[in-house]
């Protein structure tokens, strides 16, 4: 419906081996053969007489506007089954009796194609047809003015048209298909493998990157294993010091409590030795009134001894009283003596020890200057002094009773003393042994004091250990993983060596300054990123093996193709020749025709197939292609090349050939249009007898003028243009008409 000059729907039904079309020029004869030609996907609008798309939708007229698309639909017999597809993943069925394949135009040019309603690619339309031996163009459907077409065609275009007529267009099909593959693969080959070479040098450096975190893995493992075994030796090490020293402390401090109680009680011995004791008071008390007694003793003793001399000096003095007596003596002599005696006294009296002899003297004194004052007196002492002398001498021997007295009381406290001195040496002795268990008991304490220090210092050392470990522990956490803790909770047997803990940790140091080299920061970045470009590496490795396979799976398949395509070529030709040979001497009368298969050179570049193994242009290459010579010898002419044959004789060797194409591989059905134009009465009945001889094999639609082609089909179909500009289809059966007509 709106192909062309046919604005409404219009149905043509091929039903008879012959059918005709007739009409008038302009009525839209031809519009019938381009529309079957449209449908089964003719791409050149031009063969169609069109410019583009919308020169081939209706246009309008008086009475009907203008469509905006254009459809036609060609429906094919299928009860025989011999429709199929190369391509079986297409999702549409053939299992029907019947096949129809529909195709509309758009104003804008798009082209939509479907069978049997559903949505398909022109490829697949394409590949439905040539199951069949039919397509868009060809031996098949040959337009007006084509009738000399294959006459005019290139040798290449014959051997095309041939092949097509033999059926071998679907190995053309699968070779043009293969070598679009192959160019196709070819083209991808090169962009993998460009592809490849602007991977490999990241993959390379990545590959480099990879080999030094491999290396760092394998150091942190190393690092793990270390770690492994210095934290469990480390916080077995520290645990066991702590506990050690936490004893060894707890010892210390009972044994300091414990020294500190008897340094504390023998301090307070010695503290209450230091009070006087009984016997120390005691002694000094003795030591104090001896001394007192002896400072009296002294003091009477040197007081005895003055008063000894004094009294000595007075009896003296007075022993000389009698003798004075007795002889009578001057006054002068007498006073002598009384001096004498009187210094005597005064030099007592200068002592001033005792008051009571002081006294007596001083009486004495006065008692004698009272005499020496008397005249005439004699000198005779008076009795009172004598008396007062008497007095003296019982005070001298008072004092010396007194130091008898003194004398005994010293002897009996020296013995107190004595006696007293001994129970303090004593005590003295028990004490400087006191004193020398405290000396001991304070070294000792000062021992355990200066253990303390130094278990002060361990612990502090413990600590630095601890806070060092503690420290690594977080620092291999981050380095290695949280699991590394665990490694601290591992208890180890037998002996710790430091040494061996000293040298372990620096190689672990070592590694570690390694680790900080190798700069391993974003290693899982770098990791995912070389195996997702390993991944694409080895992808298009894989791919560049695959389409290598595929390259020579194709260019197997297309030598293979060629190969079939080649032998059953020539033997179609062979095929045909025998049937142009018939024809044409049927047409001409005599005469000769024949196929032969001719070789033309081609030079190519090479770098057409990409050669990927140099990738660069070269000179090119020769290749070589058979084409189809026709050779013909019309009787009486001596005419053998087809630039020189005239009209008639051009369309007789057409139709020759067409048919004789037609008749070894006879193709489902022929649309010949106006092929008959050129031919006179005689060769109309000879073109309307090979009509009916090629209607055996193929059902016919000719769109014809003649008279005797017209008689030999069996339906006709009339095609007029009212004045609407519309085609209208008028059908008859001859059949029918001869019935009428008696």
């Amino acid at each position: 419906m709106g192909f062309k000059s046919f604005g409404k729907k219009s149905t043509v039904d091929f039903t008879t081996p012959v059918t005709c079309v007739v009409g008038p020029n302009g009525s839209g004869k031809s519009n019938i053969v381009e529309s079957i030609r449209f449908v089964l996907g003719e791409q050149s609008i031009k063969s169609l007489r069109g410019k583009g798309g919308v020169d081939l939708i209706f246009k309008g007229s008086k009475s009907l506007s203008s469509l905006n698309r254009a459809s036609v639909t060609i429906t094919f017999d299928n009860s025989k089954k011999i429709f199929s597809f190369t391509n079986s993943g297409l999702g549409v069925s053939l299992d029907y009796d019947e096949i129809s394949i529909s195709r509309e135009v758009f104003a804008d040019g798009v082209n939509t194609y479907s069978i049997n309603g559903t949505e398909v690619r022109l490829k697949d339309v394409n590949d439905l047809l040539s199951s069949v031996n039919i397509g868009s163009s060809g031996y098949h459907i040959i337009s007006q003015g084509e009738a000399d077409r294959v006459l005019n065609a290139s040798n290449k275009d014959r051997r095309i048209m041939i092949e097509d007529a033999l059926g071998l267009k679907v190995y053309q099909y699968r070779i043009k298909e293969s070598e679009r593959k192959l160019e196709k693969t070819l083209i991808n080959m090169k962009e993998v493998a460009a592809e490849r070479r602007e991977v490999l040098p990241h993959l390379n450096f990545l590959k480099k990157q990879v080999e030094k975190i491999e290396k760092a893995q394998e150091m942190r493992e190393e690092l793990s294993n270390m770690y492994k075994t210095y934290f469990s030796s480390e916080a077995t090490y520290i645990a066991r010091e702590t506990t050690r020293l936490s004893r060894i402390k707890a010892s210390l401090e009972e044994q300091s409590v414990s020294i500190e109680n008897k340094i504390a009680i023998l301090q307070s011995e010695k503290s209450e030795a230091n009070i006087e004791s009984e016997q120390i008071k005691k002694i000094k008390e003795n030591e104090n009134e001896i001394a007192s007694l002896r400072i009296a003793k002294e003091e009477l003793t040197r007081k005895l001894g003055r008063i000894e001399g004094t009294l000595d000096s007075i009896e003296r003095q007075i022993s000389r009283v009698p003798e004075v007596t007795e002889k009578v003596i001057s006054e002068l002599e007498w006073r002598g003596v009384i001096s004498d005696l009187e210094n005597s006294i005064n030099e007592a009296l200068q002592s001033q020890e005792l008051p009571e002899i002081v006294r007596i003297l001083s009486l004495m004194k006065e008692r004698i200057l009272a005499i020496s004052t008397k005249e005439n007196n004699t000198p005779v002492l008076d009795e009172k002094i004598n008396q007062e002398y008497q007095e003296m001498k019982t005070v001298r021997d008072q004092i010396v009773s007194d130091l008898d007295e003194i004398i005994q009381k010293e002897k009996i406290i020296s013995n107190t003393i004595e006696v007293l001195r001994n129970q303090e040496k004593e005590a003295q002795a028990s004490l400087r042994d006191g004193e020398r268990a405290l000396y001991e008991l304070l070294g000792q304490k000062n021992e355990i004091v200066s253990n303390i220090h130094s278990l002060h210092f361990e612990e502090e050392k413990i600590a630095i250990i601890k806070n060092a470990f503690e420290m690594e522990l977080a620092e291999a956490g981050v380095l290695i993983g949280r699991e590394v803790i665990d490694y601290a909770r591992l208890n180890v047997e037998g002996d710790i060596v430091r040494q061996v803990q000293d040298d372990l940790r620096r190689k672990i140091e070592r590694i570690k300054i390694k680790l900080e080299d190798a700069g391993t920061g974003n290693g899982s970045e770098i990791l995912k990123e070389y195996e997702d470009t390993q991944g694409r590496d080895a992808f298009l490795a894989k791919e560049v093996d695959d389409l290598n396979s595929g390259i020579e799976a194709l260019r197997v398949l297309i030598s293979e193709l060629k190969e079939t395509l080649d032998v059953q070529f020539k033997e179609g030709v062979e095929k045909i020749n025998k049937q142009f040979q018939d024809f044409f001497v049927l047409m001409f009368g005599g005469g000769g025709a024949h196929l032969s298969v001719v070789t033309e050179n081609k030079k190519v570049k090479k770098n057409d197939e990409l050669d990927l193994a140099t990738d660069v242009e070269d000179d090119g290459e020769v290749l070589f292609e058979q084409g189809i010579e026709i050779n013909i010898n019309i009787p009486q002419k001596k005419v053998k090349d087809l630039h020189m044959l005239s009209g008639g004789e051009r369309s007789l060797t057409s139709i020759a050939l067409l048919f004789a194409i037609s008749q070894v591989n006879p193709p489902p059905f022929l649309v010949l249009d106006e092929t008959d134009a050129a031919l006179d009465e005689a060769n109309s009945r000879k073109y309307g007898n090979m009509l009916e001889n090629l209607s055996k094999y193929s059902q016919l639609v000719v769109v014809t003028h003649n008279r005797e082609t017209m008689s030999r089909a069996q339906v006709l179909y009339g095609v007029t243009m009212d004045a609407t500009g519309v085609s209208k289809l008028l059908s008859i059966r001859l059949q029918d008409a001869s019935v009428y007509a008696k």
